[in-house]
């Protein structure tokens, strides 16, 4: 098949997903073509059976904010007509679930019937798509959307009870690809901690539903207890006050900044636990990720995490806030007696979400909206 995927070409989870999806359907024998304004940061140099569009946005005096709707979907509307597409898969609601209704009824009018597909990842749900501004569109649009998939059981409940969807909505959760190993990782460990020393690490881009200060509240109570160090990737609006915090509890010592990291593996590869605190989460990825490379899981009990990270055995559960409890589970994973037990559990549980389990299940939607 001739596939379309349109995504956010940025570190969140949804173009992470979008991107590694594409390229698991390339290996295949599928043909993708990527729709957005920049090439994706996990789409890499030249990969067979892959193409990019690339949307440019026009720079006029006349608006004030660029029409980046209208243009993504005249963008959609040449590549369908000319790359000759048998499907478009747009990944997160807003705006590409809009743009691709609008290309749709285009392409209509061309003699060309183009199915598309519109899986939500989150926040386009559960935060941005609840703004009544946006909520008459993002209905609409999943409702006239030819599949709808959601990431978790948990956002397809939000999506139904937020909104007033008709159309059927088929859990597909994340995936992970389990071909990267510990053991494999060429980044020395030694130079961030001292073999007494154990390390904690938090991926994310640091926006305040991710609760990144109760990372460094929990670190603060570790280590009064276990020699640690932390670790943390990614950046973003609270940064700044995660730098004060850390100055202000006087653990900047221990702690490291990285910033944006295009392959978080290295880092997860010398990681013993990772931290995700977070108010909500759709699903929990960067969870995932760190379980695939057996590291145990601290989170909150929100959202999609606990389908993911199951609690007492591939890390444990909280909830959102009670610094207390996590730090304790924490003490309780890093206890040499436990530790293994739970890096075994994690990379187990990790293989529940490996690609190969999960791309058929895309597959089978799109071969049943082309036939």
């Amino acid at each position: 098949m001739k596939i379309g995927i349109v995504l956010y070409p940025t570190f969140g989870g949804s173009g992470v997903v979008a991107t590694e999806l594409g390229k698991a359907l390339a290996k295949k024998g599928h043909e993708i073509h990527f729709i957005t304004y920049s090439q994706p940061v996990r789409l890499g140099g030249f990969i067979q059976n892959v193409f990019y569009h690339e949307v440019s946005v026009t720079d006029y005096p006349l608006f004030d904010f660029q029409p980046y709707e209208t243009e993504l979907a005249s963008k959609m509307v040449d590549v369908v007509k000319y790359e000759k597409l048998d499907l478009i898969h747009v990944h997160y609601a807003i705006p590409h679930a809009s743009a691709a209704f609008m290309a749709k009824q285009i392409l209509r009018t061309h003699g060309i019937n183009i199915p598309y597909v519109t899986t939500l990842h989150g926040t386009d749900i559960t935060l941005v798509g609840r703004d009544p501004s946006f909520e008459p569109v993002i209905t609409f649009c999943i409702n006239e959307s030819d599949a709808v998939t959601a990431v978790s059981e948990s956002l397809k409940r939000d999506t139904l009870k937020h909104f007033n969807i008709k159309n059927d909505i088929t859990v597909i959760p994340n995936f992970i690809s389990l071909d990267k190993k510990r053991e494999d990782s060429e980044i020395n460990r030694s130079l961030y901690a001292t073999d007494e020393q154990r390390i904690l690490c938090h991926v994310s881009n640091f926006r305040k539903v991710k609760r990144v200060e109760d990372v460094i509240r929990i670190f603060a109570k570790t280590i009064k207890k276990v020699p640690s160090k932390l670790l943390f990737v990614g950046d973003g609006p609270e940064r700044y006050r995660c730098e004060q915090l850390c100055r202000e509890l006087s653990l900047c010592e221990h702690i490291l900044f990285l910033g944006k990291i295009r392959d978080t593996s290295g880092v997860l590869a010398i990681s013993d636990v990772f931290v995700l605190p977070s108010e909500t989460e759709s699903f929990g990825l960067a969870a995932l990720e760190a379980m695939a490379m057996g590291v145990p899981v601290i989170s909150s009990n929100s959202g999609g995490i606990p389908e993911v990270n199951i609690h007492g055995f591939s890390g444990y559960l909280s909830d959102v806030g009670d610094v207390d409890d996590m730090a304790n589970n924490l003490l309780d994973i890093l206890d040499e007696n436990n530790l293994n037990r739970f890096r075994a559990n994690a990379l187990k549980q990790a293989g529940v979400f490996t690609i190969s389990k999960i791309l058929p299940m895309y597959e089978d939607i799109y071969t049943k909206l082309v036939k």
